[in-house]
């Protein structure tokens, strides 16, 4: 049913997900982990989308604005406070966003950003409720080591910097997207109609990541992009000892 979608993303990426990780993901005790991992990463990539327009395209009060909308959402991650109900109430940004005069990045930028902002708060919302329902409280736990692993390999230099920062989004939401869609049929009725349900926006995001690539660099990435393939495939494909949703394969 999904294949025309997921064939973009089975080109793009330079490997599947091992069996051992979905045998693992789909054993109940992992459930809380792996919930609690999902509910982390939608933040991390709202964060990491708001990040990148505050850099580079946005002015001193849209960049306030969009830290303010995101504020509820961290303060629930890192010091527990709020609720399923405030949380909400809290996906609306409070001003429209305007472009730095001076800015070299286009509105696409933002305008694509912003919406990706937006689908990644409302599924941390979503995850948080399907914890919430399901009585399985959130606890702090460690960073994997992918997103990281990437990154290390992003130039320091501009504009390089932002065309392998975008790269890298590139990749981490075409692997969500095709961990969902692995992962969902071992799942129960309502998490495998979710997991599902995400994959046409996690789709768009790897998409939109790699045309602002495209579009910022000016030129062929064609061989910038095969490397981060190279780097992503090993994390993915090589042994692991902590288990996250964007993990190796398991010891």
């Amino acid at each position: 049913m999904y294949s025309t979608l997921l064939a973009p993303i089975h080109s793009f990426l330079q490997c599947e997900t091992p069996n051992a990780w979905i045998e693992k993901a789909k054993q109940p005790e992992h459930l809380q982990l792996l919930l609690t991992d999902h509910l982390i990463c939608e933040l991390k990539a709202a964060q990491t989308a708001m990040w990148l327009i505050r850099k580079y395209a946005v002015d001193q009060e849209s960049g306030a604005a969009l830290l303010a909308w995101l504020a509820p959402f961290e303060q629930f991650i890192y010091k527990k406070t709020g609720s399923l109900a405030e949380l909400a109430k809290a996906n609306k940004l409070s001003k429209t966003i305007v472009s730095k005069s001076n800015s070299n990045y286009s509105q696409d930028l933002i305008d694509k950003m912003v919406l990706l902002i937006k689908e990644e708060i409302h599924h941390f919302y979503q995850v948080l409720e399907i914890m919430t329902d399901r009585n399985i409280p959130y606890e702090n736990i460690s960073a994997g080591r992918y997103a990281k692993g990437m990154m290390k390999h992003v130039k320091t230099h501009e504009p390089e910097t932002l065309i392998d920062k975008l790269i890298c989004g590139a990749y981490i939401e075409a692997r969500s997207c095709e961990r969902f869609a692995k992962l969902a049929p071992h799942l129960d009725d309502e998490l495998n109609k979710f997991y599902v349900s995400l994959l046409r926006s996690e789709a768009r995001h790897y998409q939109d990541y790699l045309a602002l690539a495209e579009q910022v660099a000016g030129k062929d990435i064609s061989e910038r992009v095969k490397f981060f393939g190279e780097v992503e495939a090993k994390l993915i494909a090589s042994e692991d000892e902590d288990f996250k949703f964007h993990s190796g394969l398991p010891i």
